[in-house]
């Protein structure tokens, strides 16, 4: 499978620090994140076990925040996003190499610590990844500094020669006076370059996107695609520090419950166990010389939960509560055009349906971990984290160290999804348990168990649509009512205003206010949200709410269409013509997977379109079932236009992680019994297997006036293409997943 380029994470960090001071360093300033700090030269601390690529040259140059060169010739690109697989460190690479013009075979890249940020005055900005933001948010100040660093490079060159910098010409970090034909390198002119001062990154001219060479262009991932095939790759898990210990944890199975007693006299004398405590009123956690005598101890632990009120809470007692927001009378309406339901009741067809998308977790391949050691004068983490300026905002909040006493060193996350981004959990926990053990680097690593159990799942949601068709086979009018939960309500109470959380209605907008709009516009139109909170905590998961909205509403678009009498496509298309990126990538995606044209025998196609995080999104797929409801699905197509892209290849890889993600729920779901998931590990929590991924392809049909995310964006048409194939082969919509629901079974 190919590698990809934009961000998988989603939401914004959501913790609150304590005081101002920490507050001012989370939010920073909209400047600092769309300007640059040029010309200055604080030396950069290395990281105990995570040397700076700078730092590995010993007379490397600092021409400025951006660019780093060595004598041999080698260009250090700083990257201040996190990487988790989605390519991101390679997209924002090659923006900056493109300006540089340097030789991409000699380029190197070193991840900005939140502690050098800081130093620096916030100088690179937001140094948070998620919402499909890294590459789109970012991709002008870092081609600027790029571009800057190029100027004084050239510079430097110029003053050694005497000539005009005008008369200098450079390619692949050989820069030539064809006057003279004298040429010098990158390398010989960075320490000169690095004395200059910097110019104004306003007054620079950026190249135009059609005479790219680097950046646009399919090049390979430079962030170790062979280490993670081999093994090798080092994740925060794989951290090891000299006399490091390692910790468990277990939370009450019951969210909502607490930790009532303990007895470690059965566990405190089991091999290499250091200690055993009350981590806080929830939690009890086990410290060890090994982590697998640390889990063995925990196993081993007599507790005794007080499960409280929310143990009664089932599956079944949820959607019930989910179902009095279909018809309460405490909705709020966002789109409300004409009179959708007086005229859906004078239509002389109707139909209604009910949709259901379940809680689910975000599975990531590695379980969440930190590793933290506490000293008299420093506070340090590493960690897998999406935002660590925020993980060091919570790393000072919990160990009461200033912020520039902290410092966090962010590994590449081996799956982010969203997870890693908000509530800052583990940081809370890791600190908590090295205070036990001053001076000592203490990691702690959740089991997958306590990974599933304790999670910030995707909201749980329901929705209610009807429709009415007039005589002439055309919409008459159409009504969405959503109830489910609120992230806001869990993770920001504070955005939510007289019980509304218009955020769960992603997708469904009128308006591009949030990177997402409905791709339909009629007059008599009403989209609708009853919020309905459970006790388990969400959180943004890949694609957020546009994952449940896009289901419901293209799966049922297409039980319209069969009302109407309409071929799916045509009946979308009538309704899409003041939204012309939307249609864009509807035309784009059905020329490219030959919509209307003959399949092979059994094979029956869906179709969708959706848009969210900024991008215009199109899915097909292709799709058989058996008479024993095996669902197997052979082929998707995608459009996708994101505006502008940096690398063709990730984008397809991202597509591609988006079908296996989104696939995955068509299996597996959360559930609840006796207040606790059910689903606690991969033998009833089942993942997406390889032999299961259809044929994926890929058209991009960019527009190129904007910039879009990359992401997120297709997963939410990746289940509703699929589902509606499934309808359009069997009769039957799929009203609720997974699909075992329903009696189908994914193959």
């Amino acid at each position: 499978m190919k590698k990809s380029m934009e961000n998988i994470g989603s939401g914004q960090a959501q913790n609150q620090p304590e005081n101002t001071a920490r507050r001012q360093f989370m939010v920073g300033s909209a400047a600092a994140g769309g300007g640059l700090v040029l010309g200055m030269h604080l030396p950069f601390e290395i990281a105990p076990g995570i040397a700076p690529a700078a730092a590995q040259g010993a007379a490397a140059s600092e021409i400025n925040l951006w660019v780093v060169v060595r004598p041999d010739e080698t260009c250090v690109i700083r990257i201040a996003r996190a990487e988790m697989g989605q390519g991101t460190l390679t997209g924002l690479a090659q923006l900056v190499a493109e300006e540089l013009e340097c030789d991409w075979s000699k380029v190197a890249t070193e991840q900005i610590t939140p502690g050098q940020n800081l130093a620096r005055k916030r100088a690179w900005g937001d140094m948070s990844t998620s919402g499909s933001r890294g590459i789109r948010q970012s991709h002008d100040y870092v081609r600027r500094g790029g571009a800057a660093a190029r100027t004084m490079l050239l510079q430097a060159a110029a003053e050694e020669w005497k000539v005009p910098v005008g008369e200098l010409s450079v390619a692949n970090g050989v820069i030539t006076h064809a006057g003279s034909n004298r040429k010098t390198s990158y390398g010989k002119v960075a320490t000169a370059a690095s004395k200059l001062t910097a110019p104004d990154p306003k007054s620079i001219t950026l190249k135009p996107i059609k005479d790219w060479k680097i950046a646009g262009k399919p090049l390979r991932r430079i962030d170790g695609t062979m280490s993670k095939l081999n093994g090798s790759k080092v994740y925060a898990m794989d951290v090891k520090l000299s006399g490091m210990l390692h910790a468990t944890v277990r939370e009450c199975p019951v969210f909502g419950g607490r930790l009532v007693s303990f007895d470690d006299s059965k566990v405190k004398g089991m091999p290499g166990v250091k200690k055993v405590f009350r981590l806080n009123d929830i939690t009890v956690a086990v410290v060890a010389d090994t982590w697998w005598r640390a889990k063995k101890a925990m196993d081993a632990l007599p507790v005794v939960w007080d499960e409280g009120p929310n143990a009664k809470v089932t599956s079944a007692s949820i959607d019930a509560h989910l179902r009095t927001g279909l018809t309460s009378d405490d909705a709020f309406a966002d789109i409300n055009t004409g009179d959708a339901i007086k005229a859906i009741a004078a239509a002389p067809r109707k139909v209604e349906a009910v949709y259901r998308a379940p809680f689910t977790s975000h599975t990531t391949m590695e379980p969440m971990n930190c590793t933290v050691r506490l000293t008299a004068d420093k506070a340090e983490l590493w960690i897998p984290t999406q935002s660590a300026e925020a993980s060091m905002a919570v790393l000072s909040s919990s160990s009461g160290m200033p912020l520039d006493k902290c410092e966090v060193y962010a590994m590449d996350l081996g799956g982010g999804f969203g997870r890693r981004i908000g509530s800052q959990d583990v940081v809370r926990q890791g600190v908590a348990i090295a205070r036990e053990f001053p001076g000592v680097p203490v990691k702690m690593l959740w089991t997958r168990e306590e990974d599933q159990a304790h999670g910030l799942y995707r909201p749980i949601a329901m929705a209610r649509l009807s429709a009415g068709v007039d005589a002439q086979g055309k919409l008459a009018g159409l009504h969405v009512r959503v109830s489910g939960q609120s992230i806001n309500a869990f993770a920001n109470p504070a955005a939510i205003k007289e019980g509304r959380d218009r955020r769960q209605l992603q997708g469904l907008w009128d308006t591009l206010e949030g990177d997402a709009q409905i791709g339909y516009t009629h007059s008599n139109l009403r989209t609708e949200y009853a919020m309905r909170n459970t006790h388990l905590p969400v959180g943004p998961w890949r694609g957020v709410n546009t994952n449940q909205n896009g289901i419901f509403l293209e799966c049922f678009m297409d039980e319209v269409a069969k009302l109407a009498n309409r071929d799916p496509l045509e009946f979308r298309r009538e309704l899409m013509s003041e939204r012309p990126k939307h249609l864009g990538v509807l035309n784009a995606v059905a020329e490219k997977s030959g919509w209307g044209k003959p399949l092979p025998k059994g094979v029956f196609r869906g179709i969708a379109q959706f848009m969210g995080y900024g991008s215009y999104s199109a899915a097909v797929a292709e799709v058989s079932v058996s008479g024993k409801g095996e669902v197997k699905v052979h082929r998707m197509v995608f459009a996708l236009d994101c505006g502008n892209y940096v690398n063709p290849d990730q984008v397809a890889a991202q597509i591609e992680g988006s079908v296996a993600y989104g696939m995955t729920t068509l299996h597996s779901e959360i559930s609840v019994d006796a207040g606790r998931v059910v689903e606690t590990n991969f033998h009833n929590f089942r993942v997406m297997k390889i032999a299961e991924m259809p044929k994926v392809e890929v058209v991009l049909p960019v527009t190129g006036d904007f910039w879009g995310g990359v992401g997120e964006p297709t997963i939410c048409v990746v289940v509703p293409a699929i589902l509606n194939a499934i309808f359009a082969a069997t009769g039957k919509p799929v009203h609720n997943l997974p699909l075992s629901k329903q009696g189908l079974t994914l193959v």
